[in-house]
């Protein structure tokens, strides 16, 4: 897209409200839809068929294509944003982090370091850093349902197809390839081990 052109829809948004820090570095689409009191930081790139409501926070170096962003929601910084996504009012999309073809519940959170691909995702929902959705088996990709409540501990690989029902948790470091019971904990972690006055090898 031509320089003029995006300093045209630079101008229309500013105008319209939109706060920008650095507008210079930040580039949208033509059929870029924005909401009121929106706030975007610097370096953002909006792709096309995004839209984005009311009361909404982009941080510094995120990328966004083909989504749905509602009210109140909270994205980056060094976030993605891929098709047939939505982020539901509320929710929170933290640093590096990707979501694809997912939806993010009200009030729910994925704040560092994670992967979210072809999730349904409730409310309410807590996911830890470095939490990653399995959901290609190298033929089909498979979906991940987490319902309300679910607390999901740092670094767990959810193996697709899975459902984790109403306030379970996952313990960190789990990697959990059968259904979870509501109101249950599941983890999977091999037992710790510790060698009494080990001394190193020496070069």
């Amino acid at each position: 897209m031509k320089d003029s052109t995006q300093k045209k829809l630079r101008e229309k948004f500013i105008r319209s409200g939109v706060k920008m820090i650095g507008p210079e570095t930040i580039f949208f689409s033509k059929d870029t839809k924005i909401g009121k009191k929106v706030t975007i930081e610097p370096y953002v790139v909006i792709g096309s068929k995004v839209r984005i409501g009311d009361n909404v926070i982009i941080k510094s170096f995120s990328h966004l294509e083909s989504c749905k962003i509602e009210s109140k929601v909270e994205i980056g910084p060094y976030a993605r944003i891929r098709p047939k996504t939505i982020l539901k009012s509320g929710s929170k999309v933290g640093n590096f982090v990707e979501i694809k073809k997912s939806t993010l519940g009200n009030k729910s959170k994925v704040n560092h370091l994670s992967y979210v691909g072809d999730a349904l995702i409730g409310k309410s929902v807590n996911i830890g850093a470095g939490t990653i959705t399995c959901n290609y088996d190298g033929v089909n990709k498979n979906k991940t349902k987490i319902r309300d409540k679910v607390f999901i501990g740092s670094n767990s690989s959810l193996v697709a197809p899975i459902t984790l029902n109403k306030d379970s948790i996952v313990g960190a470091g789990s990697v959990i390839t059968k259904d979870v019971k509501t109101n249950s904990l599941a983890i999977t972690r091999s037992p710790q081990l510790e060698v009494k006055n080990y001394k190193r090898k020496k070069k």
